[in-house]
């Protein structure tokens, strides 16, 4: 069961508070005969909701127009470390844990505050290239392969990761000995391909490091840790005290913890001093052999999330203005890439919002906070294999389950932080439609204000315009008549439609409203619906109160209605609710 309390302000904020009780009833779909993959649709409607992680903020009472004018980076960075998490396939907190176990270990080994810093950062953004080249290992290797075979021998001896990467090569469901064939065919251009990997996803973490306004020392950090203590990684040669004792610790703490997902402490002290003294500093496996029960404390009922923050060494780090939006693009960038088809979409969806917003006249703050949550409204997508989003067919109805969840796991990613939870109610709803037949939640109008509107038809033009595996692009015209279409049946907002059509620079096609309203008639409806007198009404939209009345009897014999609260379940039942929160901008007749 599902309830939605919706608090209305007046002018010109248009703040909406929305309480979403989420249960776990999340029922399997019919497969769709063609996959929309990112492309704008109209799907049946969701009824269920996915489970909500212990902790989790996602569907708490959100102002949908955040400040963010300045952001404690460790908040940051910390969703984008949740995002790898879900990249990799890893459980939900996995590196926040990794990054406590190297905090532990920096504390108890008494390293400088400098060292302490690098170690904070740098664990929480080890895998911030995790998504390069996601196209190609998709196509080398089944889903979920590098993580069952290659991933824990990472550190291991040079024969047990080649065993590792074949067996990652062989098709899933071969047996042995034909899978055994297969990997050590498909081995040399699998090892010819692996040192590029390595670079492009040293190349890409420190670049987005950067971003996200890490030192130069966190970045050289990240760049630096596919090299080993023994001096057999990359680069050659380069070993033992040579390395900086953050990323010495780095190494142990990232392995241990993910050994211990497999197999306990035990199978974690048994692997770390097989690996001391090749991979790893043997006085750092001393001390987490020393300590190892509390290093590994943690209490699996609860997030980690507030300890992560306070483990930050040193003064806090915050993001500021333009720090925050660089931060933000850059997670976008990193979820863009897991597929070439998706290059730069998450940047041309936050400038066609951010635009449309202005052209709408919504609060400065409003139009900052729909143009941000547009940078990582598809931070999601990371959680769903590249080989799904690269399909050129149709997806079965459990492909098309992890599609629609992509839109819940970018609310997810972003629910952790105080800051950014806010952010991600607006980016959660860019596949929602105003009759409830978008996804994840299948929410209504009413639960739906103008920033989520504008955003989910910016996504939506954005993506027809687009290519996809399983189409070409359309034209711009194209998109604006299945817009103008969606518009008229009353599955998103008019209004956002030509908003977001005059930014892109593409005509506005005429656009039907419920019940076969015009725009005055339904901006007369809405403000009536917001209680305003036909006098009021009259003097917000620049007319006479004898026009407003014309215009409110017209309306309510189209309505087939005679009262006002009946009129206001209708603006609110069609989503014209939305006119009674904003300025009125002059968008010229289109019906």
């Amino acid at each position: 069961m599902t309830f939605i309390f919706v608090k209305l302000r007046r002018p010109p904020t248009g703040n909406i508070a929305l309480l979403l009780r989420t249960r776990d009833c999340f029922p399997t779909l019919a497969p769709r005969s063609r996959w929309p993959r990112g492309q704008w649709h109209e799907s049946a409607r969701l009824p269920g909701r996915p489970d909500l992680h212990r902790g989790s903020s996602v569907g708490a009472v959100v102002d949908v127009a955040p400040e963010l004018d300045e952001v404690r980076a460790a908040e940051v960075i910390g969703s984008f470390c949740l995002a790898t998490d879900l990249a990799i396939g890893l459980p939900f907190e996995h590196g926040l844990q990794s990054t406590l176990v190297a905090m532990r270990l920096a504390e108890r080994m008494g390293v400088d505050p400098a060292a302490a810093k690098q170690t904070y950062y740098g664990c929480l953004l080890v895998w911030a290239g995790c998504t390069t080249d996601a196209e190609i290992s998709s196509e080398l290797f089944a889903d979920g392969a590098l993580l069952k075979y290659f991933n824990p021998v990472i550190f291991g001896s040079p024969a047990e990761t080649v065993a590792g990467i074949m067996k990652a090569l062989a098709d899933p469901d071969s047996p042995p000995l034909v899978g055994a064939v297969q990997g050590a065919a498909r081995l040399p251009g699998a090892v010819r391909g692996h040192q590029r990997h390595i670079v492009a996803m040293c190349e890409v973490a420190e670049m987005l490091c950067e971003r996200l306004g890490m030192r130069r020392d966190v970045r050289d950090l990240v760049r630096g840790f596919t090299a080993r203590w023994d001096g057999k990684g990359t680069p050659r040669d380069l070993g033992g005290e040579q390395l900086p004792v953050a990323l010495r610790i780095l190494h142990v703490a990232t392995d241990a913890t993910f050994q211990c997902l497999l197999g306990g402490t035990d199978h974690v002290l048994r692997l770390m001093r097989d690996r001391s003294g090749k991979a790893f500093d043997p006085d750092v496996v001393t001390v987490l052999a020393e300590g190892i029960a509390d290093i590994f404390a943690f209490d699996d009922s609860g997030s980690v999330w507030a300890e992560m923050l306070a483990r930050e060494p040193g003064e806090t780090l915050m993001l500021r203005g333009a720090e925050v939006d660089r931060a933000l693009a850059a997670m976008g960038d990193f979820a863009d890439l897991v597929s070439s088809y998706f290059i730069g979409h998450s940047a041309a969806v936050a400038q066609l919002a951010g635009a449309a917003a202005a052209r709408l006249n919504l609060a400065p703050r409003d139009v900052v906070s729909v143009r941000r949550a547009a940078l990582v409204h598809d931070l999601g997508r990371v959680a769903v294999a590249t080989s799904v989003w690269n399909k050129p067919t149709a997806l079965t109805a459990d492909e098309w389950e992890h599609v629609r969840l992509h839109a819940y796991h970018t609310e997810r990613v972003l629910s952790r932080s105080a800051a950014l939870t806010k952010l991600g109610s607006i980016a959660g709803t860019h596949h929602e439609r105003l009759d409830g037949s978008g996804y994840h939640r299948g929410v209504t109008a009413p639960s739906l204000a103008m920033p989520a509107r504008l955003l989910a038809v910016a996504d939506a033009y954005r993506t027809m315009i687009e290519p996809r595996p399983h189409r070409a692009a359309r034209s711009p015209e194209g998109a604006a008549r299945v817009l103008a279409e969606a518009a008229s049946a009353g599955r998103i907002d008019p209004d956002a439609v030509a908003a977001v059509l005059e930014a892109a620079g593409a005509a506005v096609p005429r656009m039907a409203r419920p019940a076969g309203l015009t725009d005055r008639e339904a901006q007369v409806i809405s403000l009536v619906a917001k209680g305003l007198q036909t006098k009021q009404v009259g003097h917000r939209l620049g007319i006479s109160a004898k026009t407003a009345d014309r215009h409110l009897q017209n309306a309510y014999a189209k309505i087939g209605v005679s009262t006002r609260a009946a009129a206001a379940l209708f603006a609110m039942q069609y989503g014209l609710t939305s006119w009674g929160e904003l300025p009125i901008p002059d968008m010229g007749q289109r019906s």
